[in-house]
């Protein structure tokens, strides 16, 4: 579908593989120029050359999000290569501690807010400014079902919870402006080097038959297309009136009716 996003420039975070990168391919194949930062160099560059693959401008950069004082060089760097950033995917996250209270210390609890918060909120104001001259920006924040409702760990559905807030306070501020912010709060759906991959190598197929079926009604895990291609529509003016909602894609997995 021709979304009119030809020429835009992303900056998506997370970008080398998974939901940033199939983000990445997604945009791209709306004519998108795309700037990817992961922390590993072998998989920034193969994710680089499969965007460039589809006519457009691409650069990879070794960055860590949770250094949050790193963050304006990527910034820097990726204005300087592509232009202004029009579209924001803060898409990097993680957990530092898979415990419960009793078993998760501040620090681990601070640096799971620091991959899955403060880097995105950094890269938010970075962008900011440059979205307000123009009267046009998208902001997607790539959050959790698990930030909607109880799962997870602590630390990430603690995180992913105030990701989501951030999203709709900074929606509803910068709506006069042009600028739409939104978040999206995948389930679980596997990619290669993904957590719900692993968790399907090193579990018995009784152990992951189990948890499909009590939580995927959809018999199966989910996986990355759908979610590339949402963030490429929030990104278009035909989600124009889209702004402040947390949209999710999963299957069904989640509870919650809100």
């Amino acid at each position: 579908m021709d979304l009119n996003l030809a020429g835009k420039n992303a900056l998506i975070t997370g970008g080398s593989r998974g939901l940033g990168r199939q983000s990445a391919l997604s945009l791209s194949m709306e004519g998108v120029n795309v700037a990817i930062c992961a922390r590993t160099e072998e998989t920034l560059h193969r994710t680089v050359n499969d965007v460039k693959n589809n006519g457009v401008d691409c650069i990879g950069i070794v960055s860590d999000v949770s250094k949050v004082d790193e963050l304006p060089f990527l910034h820097k760097e990726a204005v300087s290569k592509l232009g202004p950033i029009d579209i924001l995917v803060n898409n990097a996250g993680g957990s530092r501690s898979r415990e419960d209270i009793t078993g998760t210390d501040l620090e681990d609890f601070r640096g799971t807010f620091d991959l899955n918060l403060f880097g995105g909120y950094e890269l938010m104001k970075l962008v900011i400014p440059h979205m307000k001259r123009s009267s046009w920006g998208r902001i997607i924040n790539i959050a959790s079902i698990w930030g909607r409702e109880y799962g997870g760990n602590i630390s990430y559905m603690s995180a992913k919870a105030a990701l989501i807030a951030a999203t709709k306070h900074s929606a509803v501020s910068l709506a006069k402006h042009g600028i739409l912010v939104n978040s999206i709060a995948p389930g679980s759906i596997a990619h290669k080097d993904g957590s719900w991959e692993r968790f399907q190598s090193e579990n018995s197929r009784e152990v992951v038959d189990g948890f499909i079926e009590d939580n995927l009604p959809m018999g199966k895990f989910g996986w990355p297309e759908p979610l590339g291609d949402l963030v490429a529509f929030l990104s278009s003016d035909r989600a124009g009136m889209i702004t402040g909602s947390c949209i999710v894609i999963d299957g069904g997995q989640s509870i919650s009716m809100i």
